[in-house]
């Protein structure tokens, strides 16, 4: 049995901080969903720089989430 991976979306999440509270740093996290299975890893971090450059958030992380459908050929 043969298994084959067909690639369906690409999921970003950023991690930013919003501030301190106690001393401790306020982190938030927003995914951004519905993005093209063949985005670059270089593309998808420079858009997520990008988008933070315009915000008064620094930027904690980047994730990718590939989705894939799985099928036996």
């Amino acid at each position: 049995m043969t298994v084959v991976s067909i690639p369906l979306a690409t999921e970003m999440i950023v991690r930013y901080q919003t501030g301190m509270v106690n001393g401790s740093p306020v982190i938030r996290q927003k995914s951004i969903t519905g993005l093209k299975a063949d985005v670059t890893d270089t593309d998808l971090y420079e858009v997520a720089v990008a988008l933070f450059d315009l915000l008064d958030y620094p930027l904690i992380s980047v994730t990718r989430n590939n989705r894939y459908d799985l099928i036996e050929e």
